[in-house]
Order: C-alpha cells, then sequence, then structure tokens
C-alpha cells in the first residue's frame, strides 16, 4: 500500500452561497493530490504524457460526511491499495485542521496508448516505483 499527503488551502472562489467548499471543487482537488502522488514517487505526469501514456478517468465517487470552509487548511491522504496494471485505483480521505474527516473518495484511471487510444499495461517506472510498497 502507497500513501501520501498534500494540504490544499481554501480559496473564497472555491465556495458556494452556503460558505460550502463546492462539491465539484474537490475533483480539482483529487486531481492535485494524484499528480503530486506520482511526483513523490519520482514520476512525472507530464513526462508520462509526454512518453505517449494518458491516463484519463474512468470513475469517480465522492461521500461526504462535513463540508469544508474558506481558509480552511485540508490535508488530502492518496492511497493506492493495489499494484496498478491497466488501471489505477487512488483512494483519498479529506480532512480539516482539527484532523475531522470530512470525505472519502476514489477514482480509478485507465493508461491508454496516446497513439492507439486503447488501454495499455502501467508504465515500467511506476510499476518500479511502487513494487517496494507491495512486496509480501
Amino acid at each position: 500500500m502507497y500513501t501520501t499527503e498534500i494540504q490544499i488551502r481554501v480559496r473564497y472562489s472555491e465556495t458556494d452561497q452556503m460558505r460550502y467548499v463546492y462539491h465539484g471543487n474537490y475533483a480539482q482537488y483529487f486531481e492535485v493530490a494524484r499528480v503530486e502522488s506520482l511526483r513523490t514517487l519520482g514520476v512525472c505526469y507530464r513526462e508520462m504524457e509526454e512518453e505517449g501514456i494518458l491516463l484519463p478517468v474512468l470513475e469517480f465517487s465522492v461521500k461526504f460526511f462535513k463540508p469544508a470552509f474558506y481558509d480552511e487548511l485540508l490535508t488530502i491522504k492518496t492511497t493506492i491499495t493495489e499494484m496498478p496494471m491497466a488501471r489505477v485505483v487512488y483512494n483519498y480521505e479529506t480532512f480539516n485542521e482539527q484532523g475531522v474527516l470530512l470525505n472519502k473518495a476514489s477514482t480509478t484511471l485507465v493508461f491508454v496508448n496516446k497513439s492507439t487510444g486503447r488501454p495499455t499495461s502501467a508504465p515500467p517506472s511506476i510499476i518500479r516505483s511502487l513494487e517496494k510498497y507491495f512486496l509480501a
């Protein structure tokens, strides 16, 4: 299992009339968490795309427990629980500054060959970087 954490401060423009973070913004927060999770492994998302591998989202789900508010510093914990093959599943937990769990989410992404548009295996760089987290 591989886990990382990032922090994001809620900007005023990300809130709605109820002063809550608008639910649609969490997709962007989780994208930042995914990209930084790969970067921590030494994998650059941009370089992966330049090498011909795309990673579109296949599924996205989120369950909300409590709202986040303007200027709160959120911690997003990102976990990969299974070694990626043609797909990679990310699980997220978002916490406020008091450590209260605000939501749980997951995204499933598919490795796609840019030139063919067809699913492909996870790049060797990702497999090598994650192996030590999944050794039994």
